[in-house]
């Protein structure tokens, strides 16, 4: 028997990888005969590099860039393994992990770090480009990293402005003359799960801004700094950013990737999916088994595992989801999306049990599913 084991992370427990581990290590407690492999997933949010550059034997590249403040900080790279297509994660650089909750401020956190990352890749010879856009610090439009570039954003005075998204509102013109022409000569392909707009009351401000620090009168002069940003660019380009779908995506960088990089935007889960061959992966497998931290309602929507099961059922291949919680309320939902559902906080195990010893847990509940399959599966049930 091969089971594929494609898990993403439990968030706050267990990467993707880890959980995959746990779970190859509850297969071979039931039976150490069994073939596995682990293609740990992601949905185009955090892990989504590891997961990729793990899949296809890549290479992670350290490098030093700037943080959404400007400071020097150590962050990274995906080389995937056909050695030609780099993976960025906007929170490598630009992210709000990177800031103490006292120092975040989207009138002055930056994208430019994500800029410097996309300059190395360019520098090291790479021009295909999967960009992960989850949990960024900034509210800037993707100016910064456009800044890094090469463009220039001027004022009325024709000053170059200061980074971050409380400049905006002085934009008066960009200067494209520098911006880095490689970039014309690459691919880029967005890994986006959000679809709101540039501006307005389900725009990047409005939606994403409070999380980044904005109080009620920074989330008016954002959207308001983010609207100028539009205008000037559709002056510009000829592209209307203002209500585009996914423009507002990592406090606006979705726009910039949109009006200025080559490239299209797709589900995050579809595109770590494709990169990986994931389709072709399972050809042979009898089994696969995915997981996360919680499922509910939302696991619809596009979350790893279902976006796995999708393929699952494609390939005609049963599969399994064992995650750390599952909602009550949603198990009629997903009961027809997979063959098995099992969470780990069944009764016997808590909550608090289950996020503090993760890995053991889910190798436990890991061992009794295949342990069980295996009895129905001689049985022929």
């Amino acid at each position: 028997m091969k089971v594929v084991v494609a898990p993403d992370s439990f968030k706050g427990s267990l990467t993707a990888v880890e959980a995959a581990e746990a779970m190859v290590a509850g297969i071979y407690d039931a039976d150490p005969s069994i073939e596995t492999v682990m293609l740990p997933a992601a949905d185009g949010g955090e892990g989504t590099m590891s997961s990729l550059v793990g899949a296809t034997g890549g290479e992670i590249v350290s490098v030093v860039v700037q943080d959404p403040l400007g400071r020097e900080v150590g962050a990274a790279y995906g080389v995937l393994g056909d050695r030609k297509t780099s993976v960025i994660e906007i929170a490598e650089a630009s992210g709000l992990m990177l800031l103490h909750e006292e120092e975040r401020n989207p009138l002055v956190t930056s994208t430019y770090g994500t800029g410097e990352l996309i300059v190395h890749a360019l520098d090291a010879g790479l021009r295909n480009f999967i960009i992960g856009l989850g949990g960024s610090a900034t509210n800037d439009g993707g100016v910064g990293m456009l800044q890094a570039l090469g463009m220039r954003f001027l004022g009325g005075n024709g000053v170059e402005l200061s980074r971050g998204g409380g400049s905006l509102g002085n934009l008066h013109a960009i200067d494209m003359h520098d911006f880095d022409k490689r970039i014309s000569e690459s691919t880029f392909l967005i890994a986006c799960d959000v679809s709101n707009p540039f501006v307005g009351p389900t725009g990047a401000s409005a939606v994403f801004g409070p999380q980044k620090g904005a109080c009620p009168a920074m989330v008016n002069r954002l959207d308001e700094n983010l609207m100028r940003l539009a205008h000037v660019i559709e002056q510009l380009t000829g592209i209307s950013l203002h209500g585009k779908k996914g423009a507002g995506a990592a406090g606006g960088a979705g726009g910039a990737f949109q009006a200025f990089f080559p490239g299209e935007m797709e589900q995050g889960i579809d595109v770590v999916l494709n990169a990986i061959s994931f389709d072709k992966q399972i050809t042979d497998a009898d089994l696969i088994i995915t997981g996360e931290g919680k499922t509910d309602s939302q696991t619809l929507s596009g979350k790893t595992p279902f976006g796995v099961a999708k393929v699952a059922y494609k390939e005609g291949k049963p599969i399994i989801l064992i995650s750390g919680v599952i909602d009550q309320e949603s198990r009629d939902l997903l009961a027809p999306i997979f063959n098995e559902l099992h969470a780990i906080t069944d009764g016997t195990v808590s909550s608090q049990e289950s996020i503090a010893h993760a890995s053991h847990y889910l190798r436990a509940k890991t061992k009794l599913v295949m342990e069980n399959y295996l009895t129905n599966y001689t049985k022929g049930v």
